[in-house]
């Protein structure tokens, strides 16, 4: 789980429609310029879409302040005609696809565990 000064980690799911895959594929290859200038100002870094069997889609991205940047987002005219153009790709959407997509929980991060392994064998050699 996240400790309170690391940034968030944000991890959801999309389906993208199977008869969809391949113009989905292109409108992110690459993505217009003043959409990921958007993601970068919303304070979404390290974002990466994942793309699986049967059009399964899984998204990351980390951030100090997710509510902060998904207000940013929902702000942005970019981000709205870019989500509406979206929108249609997905599976099952009950709106746009920055706001509509499944959040998953986060159960294991490596570093946080390692950096919590030293400080309690750290505590129990005192």
């Amino acid at each position: 789980m996240t400790s309170p000064s690391a940034p968030q980690r944000v991890c959801f799911e999309l389906r993208v429609k199977p008869e969809m895959l391949g113009e989905y594929l292109a409108r992110h290859t690459p993505v217009r310029a003043e959409m990921l200038a958007e993601i970068a100002a919303s304070g979404r870094r390290n974002y990466s879409l994942f793309l699986g069997e049967g059009g399964r889609l899984i998204g990351y991205y980390e951030t100090d302040d997710d509510a902060a940047a998904q207000a940013y987002l929902a702000a942005s005219e970019v981000a709205t005609r870019w989500e509406a153009e979206m929108a249609p790709f997905f599976v099952d959407l009950d709106g746009r696809p920055d706001q509509a997509a499944t959040t998953l929980t986060e159960i294991f991060h490596l570093h946080d565990q390692l950096t919590a392994s030293v400080t309690d064998h750290e505590s129990d050699a005192s």
